[in-house]
């Protein structure tokens, strides 16, 4: 026997994705510096501060002795600690220096610094005389008017050009609500004055529900997010999903879809999610015979789950939470059946396309053994379980992430030689959430003046009545209207301020119609966030293009069709809001539900790629291949679409006409791929 066949199977490493740890991303901003000495410092004990409050104000602490601090203070106080750092971290224009900080940015942040704390000196004063109303003595005004210049270009740094342009005309419409050329959007009009106090002290406007969400209950749940990366989470998911999915056919594009949804569990972000996991997993796709465009589709797609999978989503979905003044586990209930059958639909999608491409999955003895990755990180799985039990038992969601957290570092420091935490992995620990925290701060503080400024107008109940006039009371023509302009905005915007806008303008209108309020926010949330793997901006796709070497626009046109699923799914929950686990017997019909769109999405999927299962390559059928599977893609839609409600057909009607097209079309698939398959034989 030769030494080469002798030689055993050599195991395929996967080291942790997140071991070069950067910034968890909610725009969409690269150029940024990386902050050293008297700042990095600076940074770093500023992100301890704002932990530290929010512990404070979660835990009811009392750190302030002989003082309650008021809500609007707290939000001043993590204002004034965060979004001084905006204009350190993120320059000016393209040709800015990244490796000093310019004297015109010091002096921006030092104003940003004046001007939050001066309000917030002043914003108990503010609820106790009715200030944000009218009456603000001028140095409150003149302190507000400084905060909301530095907030339009906080929000310019971080979100771009786009972010500042949709949101700044808003900002300064109260002073122009009357005018006649506004039409729909007229409505009361305000002073300067009026406008600036009612922006900065009061309760719906910078210190509303978007810096709500955060104070409350995003800050936990990123230094959760942050910890579990820290302490080796991203190799023991990598490693889990390549154990447990590696050699099933197109196995390495099983586990990129497997290891991205639980990687993104932990972030909440799109991009830092492609970053991390798509450098594992798009070069095995690669090797295993994926197309480079296709693997960076498949990463792109299974990364955009990342906002929609529970227990840890994106910032939008606490952001949801307030918005209809409910617990964020409920949000993230919510949002299982939604995840489930956008993941179910990724897997069929690899799996016809691999069946009919002939990729095979990766040997056993290549890949991690199932036990010992588990012997390796069996506490990150106890984590978890811990704030799923506190969210959905407990419903205790601010608390939840720092018990999670307290114990991870706790059982980590006992049981992993490897990711034990010492003084510099705290300080490290510690600028990952600062970066991250200036970010959110940076896009939510800007996005809530738009709440603001429609607010004071009081012109959201009459805009609802016009469009609602305009669709005709058409519930399926508004939510035509409604994705179309989601997916617009959405090509600007970051999700957070895309879902601000339409939750503002066109929920309200929805909601006259009947629709049940969960799935219309989760609708508006599902489209806003389409745009990362939808051209032209498509910024998933693009960052996954760039790490599988393949062209940006092929890959987004790509990941359009690999996650063509997901432009179907929030229909399917508006039409029937079980499949939000809304409704007398949300969980009953919720799971019927659930198991006729997973199985019409098997068709969909088997006419997408060409490969229907149980049936086999459909290039057997010869001529008849394209009408069989336009057929099958119709069929497996109208299976999967739910029936009553809105809708004019009953869900025994809508299955039966789905089976009237679908079992006609797979029988004669069926016969022609077995006829071609016994043609050699009979020559």
């Amino acid at each position: 026997m030769s030494d080469s066949a002798a030689a055993p199977a050599r195991k395929v490493e996967f080291e942790d994705p997140h071991a070069g740890l950067g910034n968890l991303q909610e725009a969409e901003v690269t150029r940024v510096r990386t902050l050293r000495g008297f700042w990095r410092w600076a940074l770093v004990a500023a992100t301890a501060a704002t932990i530290l409050l929010c512990i404070n104000q979660q835990f009811s602490l009392r750190f302030f002795i002989g003082y309650t601090q008021l809500n609007t203070e707290y939000f001043y106080l993590l204002i004034a600690l965060m979004l001084p750092f905006t204009f350190l971290i993120f320059p000016g224009t393209g040709t800015a220096p990244l490796n000093r900080i310019p004297w015109y940015d010091l002096v921006l942040s030092a104003a940003t610094f004046g001007a939050s704390i001066w309000l917030m000196l002043n914003v108990r004063k503010a609820a106790q005389f009715g200030w944000e109303s009218d009456g603000a003595p001028q140095n409150v005004i003149v302190a507000g008017l400084v905060m909301w210049a530095m907030l339009m270009e906080a929000l310019r740094r971080t979100g771009g050009w786009s972010l500042l342009l949709s949101v700044l005309p808003f900002t300064v419409y109260p002073m122009f609500a009357e005018a006649k050329w506004l039409g729909p959007f007229r409505g009361s009009q305000l002073t300067l004055d009026q406008t600036t106090a009612y922006h900065v002290l009061s309760g719906e406007s910078l210190l509303g529900i978007p810096i709500q969400a955060f104070a409350d209950t995003v800050i936990g749940f990123l230094v959760f997010g942050t910890a579990l990366m820290m302490t080796g989470a991203g190799k023991f998911f990598i490693n889990l999903a390549f154990a447990l999915c590696g050699t099933f056919r197109g196995g390495a594009a099983k586990v990129c879809i497997f290891a991205s949804g639980l990687l993104g569990m932990m972030s909440g972000s799109i991009i830092s999610n492609v970053l991390t996991a798509g450098t594992m997993t798009i070069p095995v796709m690669k090797k295993s015979g994926f197309r480079a465009s296709y693997a960076g589709a498949i990463e792109a797609c299974a990364s955009t789950g990342a906002v929609l999978a529970p227990p840890v989503m994106g910032a939008t979905a606490f952001v949801i939470a307030q918005f209809l003044n409910i617990s964020y586990a409920e949000v993230a209930v919510a949002a299982i059946i939604p995840a489930a059958l956008y993941y179910i639909g990724l897997f069929m999608q690899v799996d016809s396309y691999a069946a009919r491409h002939g990729l095979k999955g990766i040997p056993r003895a290549e890949l991690p053994r199932v036990m010992d990755t588990i012997k390796a990180g069996w506490y990150y799985v106890f984590v978890i379980a811990l704030l799923i039990v506190m969210l959905l038992y407990f419903k205790r969601e601010s608390h939840a992430p720092f018990y999670a957290t307290a114990l991870l570092l706790v059982l980590n420091q006992v049981f992993s030689k490897d990711t034990r935490w010492t003084l510099a992995t705290i300080a490290k620990f510690l600028e990952v959430n600062g970066r991250t925290f200036v970010e959110l701060v940076g896009i939510l503080a800007g996005c809530g003046l738009l709440i603001g400024a429609f607010s004071m107008t009081g012109v959201v109940s009459s805009l609802a009545n016009d469009l609602l006039t305009l669709a005709g009371d058409n519930a399926f023509l508004l939510l035509a209207m409604c994705a179309f302009t989601s997916l617009i905005l959405g090509l600007g915007l970051t999700t957070t301020a895309c879902y601000i806008f339409l939750a503002i303008l066109v929920a309200p209108a929805l909601e006259k119609l009947g629709l049940n309020r969960m799935a219309v926010h989760m609708f508006i949330f599902y489209w806003g966030m389409l745009s990362s793997i939808t051209p032209p901006v498509a910024i998933a796709s693009f960052a996954a293009a760039g790490i599988a070497g393949s062209p940006a626009m092929k890959t987004g046109w790509e990941s359009m069709w690999v996650g063509s699923i997901i432009y179907f799914i929030p229909f399917f929950f508006v039409l029937n809001p079980a499949l939000v686990l809304q409704g007398p017997t949300p969980y009953l019909a919720g799971l019927g539900l659930m198991a006729l769109a997973a199985f019409g999405t098997l068709f969909i999927c088997g006419g997408i790629q060409g490969y229907q299962a149980f049936v086999g390559d459909l290039r057997g059928t010869g001529a008849l291949e394209w009408p069989l599977r336009v057929l099958l893609v119709i069929g497996g839609f109208v299976i999967a679409t739910p029936g009553g409600g809105i809708m004019p057909l009953s869900q025994m009607q809508v299955t039966l006409l789905g089976l009237a097209i679908l079992a006609p079309t797979v029988l004669i698939a069926l016969v022609q791929v077995r006829r071609q398959a016994l043609v050699p034989n009979v020559s």
